[in-house]
């Protein structure tokens, strides 16, 4: 009859919602690759969408068991209102929490993707460094030379430490997660050898640099009294071959 009908949809649609909640709710998740992540992501929407479609179905059962309690005596309806209200309250609920949780693996994937970029952006400064601090490794030159190459690398070593503060915080908000906690450990610690030793680095260069510097303009300072003396010197040997003094006159010039 009509009641046995009823109760095996609204069976049929309890049934659904206890399976989904299993399948997608219950389970316990782990996601060491991005490709897992990305697949969790994409069931989840899946059934996100196959739950809003099943919304017609409910309010299908919902419409057959009103029209059926309008018609049928009162001794039955108070067993199947009570089932209706409680598929209804289960569905309701199925859908806020598969809504909440593809909300909440979404915002996981965009974290992972922001993490990445910020990785990228900061590995791109650190390839600038070290060809900088190649190409300051034996410079030739003088005092201005060597401060225009010191200059330059000072330039690179007052890059902010926003990106890398944001990497950390990124990081810390997938692995207290157990998100990728593994991938993302393993590149920050290359990540971070890598920024680490290439500051280091760039100090010792930017010493090195400016001990050259200092030698470099005390050279060019010898130099200059040098050719200032020489240049006196020439001065008055120049006279004295103007005035025909012989070098046997003034034995201290000649020598």
């Amino acid at each position: 009859d009509k009641t046995v009908s009823l109760r095996k949809d609204l069976s049929e649609m309890h049934e659904w919602i206890t399976q989904a909640e299993e399948e997608y709710l219950e389970r316990d998740f782990e996601y060491k690759t991005p490709d897992e992540l990305q697949k969790a992501v994409e069931e989840l929407k899946r059934a996100k969408e196959e739950a809003m479609q099943k919304e017609v179905k409910v309010k299908l059962i919902t419409d057959s068991v009103n029209n059926f309690i309008a018609k049928a005596p009162p001794a039955a309806h108070e067993a199947l209102k009570k089932e209706l209200d409680v598929l209804i309250t289960n569905y309701q609920r199925l859908c806020s929490r598969l809504n909440g949780k593809c909300k909440t693996l979404e915002e996981v994937w965009s974290c992972w993707h922001e993490l990445l970029s910020y990785l990228d952006a900061e590995n791109k400064w650190l390839n600038e460094m070290e060809l900088k601090l190649k190409a300051t490794e034996n410079i030739q030159g003088g005092a201005e030379e060597i401060s225009e190459s010191l200059d330059s690398l000072e330039r690179l070593m007052r890059h902010p430490e926003d990106n890398r503060n944001q990497i950390r915080e990124l990081a810390q908000t997938l692995t207290d997660g157990g998100i990728l906690d593994e991938l993302i450990n393993e590149k920050l610690e290359k990540f971070n050898t890598r920024w680490e030793e290439l500051q280091q680095e760039a100090v010792r260069r930017q010493k090195s640099l400016e001990q050259s510097i200092q030698s470099a303009q005390e050279t060019d300072k010898t130099l200059r009294l040098i050719q200032e003396s020489l240049a006196v010197i020439d001065k008055q040997l120049t006279a004295y071959i103007a005035d025909r003094v012989d070098a046997a006159q003034v034995p201290q010039e000649a020598q």
